[in-house]
């Protein structure tokens, strides 16, 4: 997602795409489920007289929010929680089914571009990386972990290469002096990495590091894992599913899981059982097998949105197939 700036209004990636996915009318209940700066949310109430249902677990996005309830009374509420609680969440507010859920997996700019929140590797902040604010810190990780367990989380969430060697500095280094902030522990992979180009443009070599403590700290992964599953479960017949994601990791489990649910494949997901050939009915369909890709046009002008991948699915009739989540932060192991 991206974060606005001054008085520029807030642009969603694929903002268009997702709208279109969706298709809300006045009477439609969507999820919102990422709601960060409310860029997904402000364009489907401009689109129809329906209501939403924002969610995010960072307190100052729900402090954002209450602007936009204001705006959009009646028919915008936010909730503060994790978008896999989505259930429990809408129920407290009456609510058990929808036809919309909309999720953009990730890091905001707007949480990039404060360096109190510790998630860039370019300005100096505390080395901190929670998105909810509550927890264990990057730095807690950072200075707690052994040797494996660092190397496993670099290669496991970043694809790290040098994801030991990364890690035998930090636990050399920190029996010193611990890392505190974001510069302390990007200055150490740039001393093990050293610079170079790849893909004719400068990548920080801090790039991947910081990508996978941000993913364990957060537990992206089995929130999404189970997030998906959640909104399997509240989606009523004809409801659609809309994900964007910017990493392959989170790209893979959301295909499998729309593709498996669909009945096209079976149990090639790492993060999901597999399921019988004989087992439930498709609980999804897919309009399209493909990810949705921006457009030319929205590339250049948000150099960000190249790496967004958008799936839609639509729920069926079929009953949710009720698999339990697997894995999560706890199950980090080495490839």
């Amino acid at each position: 997602m991206t974060a606005p700036r001054g008085n520029t209004p807030h642009v969603s990636v694929l903002r268009d795409e997702v709208l279109a996915a969706l298709s809300p009318t006045d009477t439609d209940i969507i999820v919102d489920g990422t709601f960060g700066a409310g860029g997904y949310s402000r364009a489907i109430l401009d689109a129809s007289n329906c209501r939403v249902y924002g969610i995010d677990r960072d307190p100052r996005a729900i402090a954002i929010a209450r602007d936009m309830e204001v705006e959009f009374e009646g028919r915008l509420k936010v909730l503060e929680g994790c978008y896999s609680d989505m259930e429990a969440l809408l129920a407290v507010e009456g609510v058990t089914a929808v036809n919309g859920v909309a999720l953009d997996i990730g890091v905001s700019s707007m949480q990039i571009d404060e360096a109190e929140r510790g998630f860039s590797f370019q300005k100096d902040g505390p080395l901190d990386m929670r998105m909810g604010q509550t927890g264990e810190t990057a730095a807690d990780v950072v200075n707690s972990r052994t040797e494996e367990e660092l190397a496993d989380i670099f290669w496991r969430y970043g694809d790290e290469k040098k994801s030991r060697a990364i890690a035998r500095a930090i636990v050399e280094d920190r029996v010193e002096t611990p890392y505190k902030r974001t510069l302390e522990l990007a200055g150490l992979v740039e001393r093990v990495k050293g610079r170079k180009k790849k893909a004719g443009k400068q990548v920080h070599p801090a790039t991947y590091v910081f990508q996978a403590l941000r993913i364990y700290v957060n537990d992206e992964l089995g929130e999404l894992e189970r997030g998906l599953i959640a909104a399997e479960r509240l989606l009523a017949e004809g409801g659609r599913l809309c994900v964007v994601s910017f990493h392959s990791l989170e790209d893979r489990m959301v295909k499998n899981f729309m593709r498996e649910r669909a009945g096209e494949t079976s149990g090639t997901s790492r993060h999901l059982p597999a399921v019988s050939q004989n087992g439930p009915s498709p609980s999804f369909t897919l309009p399209k097998r493909k990810a949705i890709k921006p457009s030319s046009h929205e590339e250049s002008a948000n150099p960000r949105a190249r790496s967004a991948r958008l799936r839609v699915a639509v729920r069926t009739a079929a009953p949710a197939w009720g698999v339990s989540a697997s894995g999560g932060k706890g199950e980090v192991r080495g490839e």
